[in-house]
């Protein structure tokens, strides 16, 4: 009996993720642009709808889960680290992405992000960065700059804020990278690169709370200030920036300066190695901020390493090779149980 031949699924779209939802932030907020660039991502990825997972914390931009027409989880404060690891060393097929905010990731979940990274899940971390508390109307944040007047610092925050790529540099993850919400291009190139990457991929956005904190970045990336702020990596490439890349970055000892690229002796600015096997390197580029230098935007650091959920299987394969399948009986009155009398 003849079968019906079988149809190639059509190729998704953006429309296949978005929701029926009402999507409900502020009018300007830039969680808007990193939401459409995400819905323009995961179409070109070439992995099935069902296969994706959201995963986030609390804050604003832990709705997410919401507003993609994906699987997802909506967890706890802190916890949507702790709950990814579940779900991909469940299922390590699945291509799970965590959405968190710096105060959701860098304060209350700061211990779970570090253990998340460490490990080096091959997970994707998108942490959005505006340097306050949205959702809960606008206490200061670890990464708010000291000096932040706000209802929980109205004298000033004087609290040394945090750099997450240092934080993520720290915890040694294998892909670090930082993208803006105002260049949508820029966005959906930084988020393939990350889910490309075999291994933890920690990504910072630079994103506008236009109620609470506007126009934080405008210093860096606002249209009159971005060709002399903003310093693109690309890989094998030479650190240049300016309108006509007329400036350039160079070592001085251990420190990096800013210098006219004219003036530069051939070989002396620095050439951009992700992979570089030392993370001093890296350092250098994440510690690189306004007003002293322009702001690194791009892969910081890339590096090879193998994954905690493929270890895990290695191990439990091993395990099995060598002892046997098991039982539970075996495993509930073995020799680890006693009786009291």
């Amino acid at each position: 009996m003849a079968t019906e031949a079988q149809t190639a699924p059509e190729p998704l779209t953006r429309k296949d993720f978005v929701t029926p939802n009402d999507v409900r932030w502020c009018p300007g907020c830039g969680d808007y642009a990193i939401l459409n660039s995400l819905q323009r991502t995961f179409p070109e990825l070439g992995i099935p709808r069902e296969n994706f997972v959201i995963i986030s914390g609390i804050g604003c931009s832990s709705r997410f889960p919401y507003y993609m027409n994906t699987y997802g989880f909506h967890t706890i404060h802190g916890r949507a680290p702790t709950v990814a690891t579940g779900v991909k060393v469940a299922n390590p097929d699945l291509s799970v992405w965590i959405v968190t905010g710096d105060g959701d990731g860098l304060s209350i979940g700061g211990n779970h992000l570090l253990h998340l990274l460490r490990r080096n899940l091959n997970v994707t971390v998108l942490l959005f960065n505006n340097r306050i508390y949205g959702l809960t109307k606008g206490q200061y944040s670890p990464t708010s700059p000291v000096g932040t007047t706000t209802k929980t610092t109205p004298g000033g925050s004087i609290d040394h804020p945090i750099n997450p790529l240092l934080f993520a540099l720290g915890a040694e993850a294998t892909f670090i990278a930082r993208t803006i919400d105002n260049n949508p291009k820029h966005m959906v190139q930084t988020f393939k690169a990350a889910h490309e990457h075999q291994g933890v991929s920690f990504v910072e956005i630079f994103q506008n709370c236009v109620i609470f904190n506007d126009a934080t970045w405008d210093p860096v990336y606002a249209k009159q200030n971005r060709e002399r702020q903003l310093l693109h990596l690309e890989a094998g490439k030479p650190l240049l920036f300016g309108k006509d890349n007329e400036f350039g970055i160079r070592m001085n000892g251990l420190s990096p300066e800013v210098v006219n690229a004219a003036d530069a002796a051939p070989g002396e600015i620095l050439v951009h190695r992700p992979d570089h096997p030392s993370s001093l390197y890296s350092q250098v580029l994440a510690d690189m901020s306004f007003p002293d230098f322009p702001t690194p935007i791009g892969v910081i650091r890339q590096i090879e390493r193998p994954t905690y959920e493929q270890q895990l299987a290695d191990q439990l394969e091993a395990t099995v090779a060598k002892r046997g399948t098991g039982s539970w009986n075996e495993l509930l009155h073995g020799n680890s149980t006693w009786t009291v009398e």
